[in-house]
């Protein structure tokens, strides 16, 4: 059945409105990175990221514009970044950064095709997917050729099967501890390593901020992403789990102008945005009473820097409205 002459969903507008902000800003990010990446080999993927990235954002305006919808302000290169400014990052971060990017895009655009019904926005979705599951088997194989890839924690081979016979599994306040669940190591290791990369995303941000305001906001979230790093790191060594990767060294000393305050508040506010989603993944999954207490804490702390985030962006006449249902009592009242 043909169902691209039904109207957009409520689901399908924000997914791809949400897109095409977030695609929108990397092209800026992405279009800086490929006139300062030395390697040849990183600089394709960076081209090839871009590549995607503006296919997607093409795409958009022809469904809005089918729909007679109207397509986000979102984020240019006349505004939001100057290509001609130093290096401000390595081409080890660049490659990083693209590893976290593709996957997490993966995962957007998945939430995306399970929340599409039109058979257009579907098949649109569903390439998304399959454009970034193939695009972070490249950039591994590059991590792997240079020996940069990241390797989870390996875990010892059971004899056998076994059933969990104590309460203790659950506790974790006082007394010993258990060794933890190969489940809790992914979500310690995966957030530990997310916060080394947002702390030198935030460093090399915090540096070419030209606003105040937007300036302490990032440097106070640089010292919020090396403290949880702390934490996670030292959760995972009472297993002796080795957590080490650091990468405030992959940022320039580069102060100069190069992405838009607004630019990089919505970046910044979308790092958070992600880590409360994976704080929340860890500590649903976290039987260890204690590993759920410490999310909590951490979520919190997080949610309220995300808050003063969006203040700040809604102070300087950034943050765009998206998608939201109409408010009936002010159509009332403008009737009166």
């Amino acid at each position: 059945m043909n169902t691209e002459n039904q109207s957009l969903t409520s689901a399908e507008i924000t997914q791809l409105w949400t897109t095409y902000m977030n695609d929108t800003g990397l092209i800026c990010q992405l279009e800086y990175f490929s006139a300062h990446t030395e390697d040849e080999e990183v600089k394709q993927l960076v081209m090839h990221g871009l590549k995607l990235a503006q296919s997607h954002v093409t795409k958009i305006q022809e469904i809005f514009n089918k729909e007679i919808y109207p397509i986000p302000y979102g984020f240019n290169l006349n505004e939001d970044v100057d290509v001609s400014a130093p290096k401000l990052y390595s081409d080890s971060y660049t490659l990083y950064y693209l590893q976290q990017g593709a996957q997490l895009a993966i995962q957007a655009h998945s939430v995306s095709l399970g929340l599409a019904g039109r058979e257009d926005i579907y098949h649109f979705f569903s390439g998304c997917v399959q454009e970034h599951i193939e695009f972070v088997k490249m950039i591994n194989n590059v991590l792997q050729t240079k020996g940069l890839y990241t390797m989870y924690p390996t875990l010892p081979k059971p004899e056998s099967y076994d059933f969990v016979r104590n309460q203790n599994f659950l506790t974790g306040y006082f007394g010993e501890r258990r060794p933890l669940t190969g489940t809790e190591i992914n979500n310690l290791f995966g957030n530990y390593f997310r916060n080394a990369l947002g702390a030198a995303t935030l460093i090399g941000f915090s540096q070419v901020a030209t606003n105040t305001d937007v300036r302490k906001y990032l440097v106070r979230g640089k010292e919020i992403a090396q403290k949880h790093c702390e934490i996670f790191g030292s959760v995972l060594h009472e297993d002796d789990i080795p957590a080490s990767a650091r990468m405030e060294d992959s940022v320039t000393d580069s102060t100069t102008y190069t992405f838009s305050d607004k630019l990089l508040m919505y970046y910044s506010t979308g790092l958070i945005a992600m880590s409360v989603g994976f704080y929340g993944t860890g500590m649903s999954m976290s039987p260890r009473r204690d590993l759920g207490t410490m999310y909590n804490r951490l979520l919190n702390e997080i949610l309220k820097y995300a808050e003063d985030g969006a203040n700040i962006m809604i102070k300087h006449g950034w943050m765009e409205e998206p998608p939201r249902a109409l408010d009936r009592d002010e159509l009332a009242k403008k009737k009166g």
